[in-house]
């Protein structure tokens, strides 16, 4: 009997088996996922300062220290851009980096790895079943966008955005920079290029899913025509699905909880998921902590109150921006306050990237 099994390894994964193990070092904690480390993972490989503010607290440091932090953030929709320093850096590491390194951290506090690739669980009275043969307390799915374990639970993903993702030499014009193009159509649409430090740069484009699915060749066309020059040399390239927050995220009580991606976690504005990921994942860890010391077997109260206080009014902000910047006028109206204004450059760059909210001067700038 396991005390808690974690069904993927990602981010999300591997902070609820550090955050479970920070809460209490003695916990048995099994950490599975049906690929060995490193493994490559489509994604824009942006992490912002707050993931690292997260880690910190769980006494995980210095992870990035050996890898360029990026101030510069580039964001234009046709003639009408901003171009500014950031108040903190971020940083641009691959997925085979990142992702490897949390792992470690996670076994170095005391989880075991098992590549498996989990195909079902059973909630019984006092224990769930994974794939018929492994017995934990309580079960964390952090298994991505195509999530078996919300599956089990009969739930579904909410609005999903379709995205392409390379690796090209960084040309000189986009060094040392993040750089956002909105395209033309519904919102969500951009394309980017996300400089690494190392001479190459995470490029690609996403698009919010309505209709007709987009085919890769059409994906790389949108790509090139809003960055000119960014598939050159590219190589890599990989699709992948984005499930997006809405108005609000209410998960279910019980032993069975859902971190990052499978709980449909991403930003509806920008597609970052990885602060939501680990945030939520270390409150999943916490939370089974708690509930293992309470004696019950209900780790979804604890674990929904202590995320609402996180995330609640800031996915309320996010989605009705999202929504707003379906407007032409008001996504250029906001590029252009940006650019006029540093705070409300601030303001937006804190809700697109981490947990920030929808500040007084950001609203009026936004409906003025």
């Amino acid at each position: 009997m396991w005390d808690v099994i974690v069904v993927g390894a990602g981010p999300a994964g591997a902070a609820a088996a550090i955050g479970a193990l920070a809460a209490d070092p003695s916990l048995s904690v099994l950490l599975l996922d049906r690929h060995e480390f490193p493994r490559d993972k489509a994604c824009g490989d942006g992490i912002a300062p707050h993931v690292l503010d997260l880690l910190a607290g769980v006494g995980v440091t210095g992870i990035l220290d050996d890898w360029t932090p990026v101030r510069r953030f580039v964001l234009n929709r046709g003639d009408v851009g901003v171009d500014r320093q950031m108040s903190r850096p971020t940083w641009v590491v691959p997925r085979t980096v990142f992702d490897q390194r949390l792992v470690e951290a996670a076994r170095t506090a005391g989880a075991q790895f098992v590549r498996r690739r989990v195909r079902g669980l059973e909630i019984r009275n006092r224990s769930v079943i994974v794939d018929e043969d492994l017995d934990a307390r309580f079960v964390v799915g952090a298994d991505g966008a195509h999530s078996v374990v919300r599956r089990e639970l009969g739930l579904r993903p909410g609005p999903v955005a379709l995205a392409i993702r390379g690796y090209a030499p960084t040309p000189a014009a986009r060094a040392a920079s993040q750089v956002i193009a909105y395209g033309p159509g519904r919102q969500p649409s951009y394309a980017w290029s996300f400089d690494r430090g190392d001479g190459w740069s995470n490029v690609g484009y996403g698009e919010l899913l309505a209709g007709t699915r987009p085919t890769r060749t059409e994906l790389l066309n949108h790509l090139e025509a809003l960055l000119p020059g960014a598939t050159e040399g590219g190589e890599s390239w990989w699709g992948h699905h984005l499930p997006l927050a809405g108005w609000s995220w209410r998960p279910r009580s019980g032993p069975v909880l859902l971190a990052g991606d499978a709980a449909g976690l991403i930003n509806p504005m920008t597609g970052e998921g990885i602060y939501y990921a680990v945030a939520t994942g270390l409150l999943a860890g916490r939370a089974i902590a708690d509930a293992l010391r309470a004696g019950t077997s209900d780790a979804g109260t604890p674990y929904r109150r202590r995320t609402t206080r996180l995330l609640a009014r800031h996915l309320r902000d996010t989605a009705l921006v999202a929504q707003l910047s379906r407007s032409d006028r008001i996504l250029d109206g906001g590029i252009r306050a940006a650019a006029a204004d540093q705070q409300v450059f601030d303001d937006l760059v804190e809700l697109g990237l981490a947990d920030g909210g929808l500040t007084r001067r950001l609203l009026r700038t936004l409906l003025r």
